[in-house]
């Protein structure tokens, strides 16, 4: 006769955790661990992080899973190490090397060089990323061996800055809007300075306010009661910083949570707002918009 196993229970809980990913981690397989270890019903994460990189991979459980797209198109910021003198299939250090060169540029070819690559500017994506073409992942077809053409998108990077520069290898930050592939910054950067180059490491400093200073990583969660696991997370309006706040009364948000729209009142009441968040005591209630100084509700937040 088998042992009977508890099963074990999920739990309706919502908010944020400002993760530091390990190295050798997906984004896929932090956001299962992480649920797992809260016991969470609903977990996601805001903003793809190589398995090579390290830092910032924003977790959102529950009713924080809707504010995630305010998180994914925050201003991002990195730290990267670029190996001078060879390409690799992967664009980092993973991946096979495919072309090699002698030339070593100087710390003030490199200086000059990376005004370049600021501002709103065009770059062709690794061939290993998570773009969809046809409905399948760039990543997955190139490991079957299928030829691919990414196409050029524009992005834009706010700057891109030398920290140490070293024959072998120099370091940089980059703060950069959505979309960027840094990877694919080391590639052209190298190939404009007439050498090669790839990623040797990649780490993620800030997703908008989640940043290295706040962040909680794997061991320090895992070796946590599950009481202060919980105790780690921001609330949900920490998703919510890049929008309007808008603060409301008892009646409203009970009015807003059904779905109906409220006069605002007051005299700094807006008139006319694209996208506004509105509490009640501190917590979200809902996100949606103002017209005519009527807040109107797109997305209603459940009280936690």
């Amino acid at each position: 006769m088998k042992k009977s196993q508890t099963k074990r229970v999920k739990r309706n809980i919502s908010g944020w955790l400002v993760f530091n990913k390990p190295y050798d981690m997906s984004s896929t397989e932090a956001v299962g661990k992480l649920r797992w270890l809260l016991e969470a019903k609903k977990a996601g994460h805001a903003g793809t992080l190589d398995p090579l990189a390290t830092g910032i991979l924003p977790i959102a459980y529950g009713e924080a899973t809707k504010t995630i797209p305010y998180i994914q198109n925050s201003t991002k910021t990195y730290h990267f190490t670029l190996v001078w003198g060879q390409a690799t299939s992967t664009d980092d250090k993973e991946g096979e090397v495919i072309a090699s060169s002698n030339i070593r540029p100087t710390e003030q070819q490199v200086l000059a060089t990376l005004p370049k690559f600021t501002g709103k500017i065009i770059q062709v994506p690794p061939i290993f990323s998570a773009i969809k073409i046809k409905g399948e992942r760039a990543y997955d077809l190139a490991r079957a061996g299928k030829k691919i053409v990414m196409k050029p998108r524009e992005i834009e990077v706010e700057s891109f800055t030398l920290l140490e520069h070293g024959e072998e290898q120099s370091s940089f930050e980059v703060i950069c809007a959505k979309g960027t592939y840094i990877r694919a910054l080391a590639r052209d950067l190298a190939n404009e300075l007439g050498t090669k180059g790839h990623v040797g490491a990649l780490h993620r400093v800030s997703v908008g306010h989640f940043s290295d200073e706040n962040a909680i990583d794997l061991e320090q969660f895992e070796n946590a009661t599950l009481e202060q696991r919980e105790a780690m997370l921001k609330p949900v309006a920490y998703g919510l910083s890049s929008l309007a706040e808008i603060k409301i009364d008892a009646r409203q948000a009970v009015s807003i949570r059904l779905g109906n729209g409220v006069l605002l009142t007051g005299a700094n009441a807006p008139i006319k707002l694209d996208e506004a968040w509105v509490s009640h005591k501190g917590q979200a209630v809902a996100i949606g918009y103002v017209e005519k100084g009527q807040f109107k509700p797109k997305r209603v937040i459940l009280a936690g």
